[in-house]
């Protein structure tokens, strides 16, 4: 079994040549891709005007055209798993920091030079603005 890190990989790659040539995304995946790969670029897919949104809302001086696919798809992706772990079945979900760092590693690997820190830029901004949320959710329970 391919490590999770290669998995997100795959879903971003999935996602990617879906969103550049509009096949459907089970013709874009690997024929043999693991559970965890179609259940990340499916939800990541399914959650993508979410996700767009807020990316537009976060990517200062830049619009959603604007962002190569391939960014996009890294920001996708790293957004299902900050947001919405739950929706992808894994023993354990990957904490934000951790999405993010996948992303940025990711972004390095296959991007411009300038990608990782934009990446880096525009989730840790939707994260700030996301955290205050959970953070009052947990004081309301007693912890934190």
């Amino acid at each position: 079994m391919a490590r999770r890190s290669d998995q997100r990989r795959e879903a971003v790659f999935a996602l990617y040549q879906h969103d550049l040539t509009g096949r459907p995304l089970e013709q874009t995946l690997p024929k043999d891709a693991a559970n965890f790969t179609r259940a990340l670029a499916q939800a990541a897919l399914a959650r993508q005007a979410e996700f767009d949104a807020l990316i537009s809302r976060h990517a200062e001086g830049w619009t959603l055209q604007r962002i190569a696919p391939l960014e996009r798809s890294i920001l996708r992706v790293s957004l299902l798993e900050m947001l919405h772990p739950g929706d992808v079945p894994a023993e354990r979900p990957i904490p934000p920091e951790g999405a993010i760092d996948e992303a940025i590693e990711t972004a390095k690997a296959y991007c411009g030079a300038d990608a990782p820190g934009f990446v880096n830029g525009v989730l840790a901004a939707i994260l700030r603005a996301e955290r205050p949320a959970v953070g009052n959710r947990e004081r309301k329970d007693g912890a934190a």
